[in-house]
Formats: C-alpha cells, structure tokens, sequence
C-alpha cells in the first residue's frame, strides 16, 4: 500500500484548480455518503480543499491527490463528530434522485438511504469506503487508524442493523419465522 500523502515530484504536479474542478462534485458526493448530510458534506469539502491550499499551495505534489482529499473529509469527519455538542439530525432522502421514472428503483433507495442513515457514523462510513469506493479493509483500518478486525467487526454490526430492514416483505428468512 503506498502512503496517499506522498510527495512526488514536480512533473508529477497537478494544479490545485484543475483538481478542484475537476473532481470537487465526485469528492462532494462521497462526502455526503460519508456525513448523510449534504450541507456538511459541502463544508468538509470546502475545509479539505481549503487545508489542502494552505497545505501545498497551488500545485498538488502528490501520488494521488484524490486519495488524500478523501482521506481528508473521512478524518475531517471523524474530528468533527468527536468535537460535536449538538445532535444534528440528518436530511431524510438524498438530495438527488437519479431515475425519477423508475418508481421501484426508488422505493428501494430510499428504503436503503434511510436506512444506512440510521447507522452510526463509524459504522456509515465503513460501508461507503468499502462499496463506494471499493477499499479493502486494511485500506480502511489505516483511514480509521486502527485494526483490520475493527473495520470487520463493524461492518458485521452494520449489516445486522440493515439485514431486517431492508429483507423483501415475504422474503424466504421472513417466512420461516
């Protein structure tokens, strides 16, 4: 695994405003899957790429600035809810829907968003970096700083919660209860 916050060298740079147009929607999105909540998704990417100018100016010497921009709102993230006093209770559906005319796609996804908003936030985010973004647990143990067990353990308790929640009305296990 290479270290994300690597510095490589200058002609490996990528201008901070080419990042940021080109990939400020992509990272906006994971940090709402990450926070359930769109106005603080929108406030941890504007102090990640804020941090990021303060921290390597205009141009991003680095492996993959991606990489380290996520690994930013995830830690951002973190911080906040360890600092937080007020409850804030998070938006009930995504702000976008991307088939309106499929109504059971719909159905669906707004039984699953609500959901896995119900989860705690630890619990939240190890799903979004492993099947969002596709991460592998010791990927997210380093994210978490803590062991690859932890990020299984939690998964496992975020898959109990969701399993009766989201199992189909009539469903097989539901039947032989």
């Amino acid at each position: 695994m290479t270290d994300i916050g690597a510095v490589v060298s200058v002609d490996q740079t990528v201008l901070l405003d080419d990042f940021v147009r080109d990939r400020a929607l992509e990272l906006t999105r994971f940090a709402y899957l990450v926070t359930g909540d769109r106005g603080r998704a929108e406030d941890l990417v504007q102090d990640v790429l804020f941090a990021m100018h303060r921290r390597f100016g205009t141009s991003l010497a680095l492996d993959d600035p991606a990489a380290y921009a996520r690994r930013a709102v995830v830690n951002a993230h973190v911080s906040w809810l360890r600092r937080r006093r007020v409850l804030e209770v998070p938006s009930e559906r995504p702000p976008e829907v991307a088939w309106t005319d499929a109504t059971q796609f719909d159905i669906v996804a707004d039984r699953t968003w609500d959901a896995l908003a119900t989860l705690p936030a630890r619990q939240r985010t190890v799903l979004v970096l492993r099947y969002y973004l596709g991460q592998t647990d010791r990927e997210i143990a380093a994210l978490f700083d803590c062991r690859e067990g932890t990020i299984r353990s939690l998964a496992a308790r975020a898959f109990k919660t969701l399993r009766p929640v989201l199992r189909p009305a009539g469903s097989a296990a539901e039947v032989a209860r």
